[in-house]
């Protein structure tokens, strides 16, 4: 399967997150995340471990107790049901793959 790129096809989950389904196959889904300055994404935890790679802008993560800036070319991994949030500390875009496929990200 492939998907060419298109600037349609965003959703705004959270007040300055637009979110857009790459990809996805049988045990992966691929997403984009656009975050705005100062948007927030609030503690929270799911079963799917988490995957990403920050394209660009500055990121601070916080998982568990542990907090992490991440800076353009910087990765993680977030296994499942982990405990987690992010704070934009300038405008950014993030690749993030979860497995398994995230039901709620499906496109419609």
């Amino acid at each position: 399967m492939f998907n060419k790129n298109s600037k349609d096809g965003y959703s705004t989950p959270l007040e300055g997150i637009r979110q857009k389904t790459l990809i996805h196959g049988d045990k992966t889904l691929m997403a984009e995340f656009k975050l705005q300055k100062g948007s927030i994404v609030p503690q929270h935890s799911h079963p799917h471990e988490q995957t990403g790679y920050l394209v660009s802008g500055q990121v601070r993560f916080c998982v568990g107790s542990e907090e992490i800036l991440c800076n353009p070319g910087d990765s993680w991994c977030i296994v499942g049901n982990k405990e987690h949030g992010a704070e934009a500390l300038q405008d950014s875009v993030l690749v993030e793959v979860f497995s398994p496929v995230r039901e709620d990200y499906l496109p419609r």
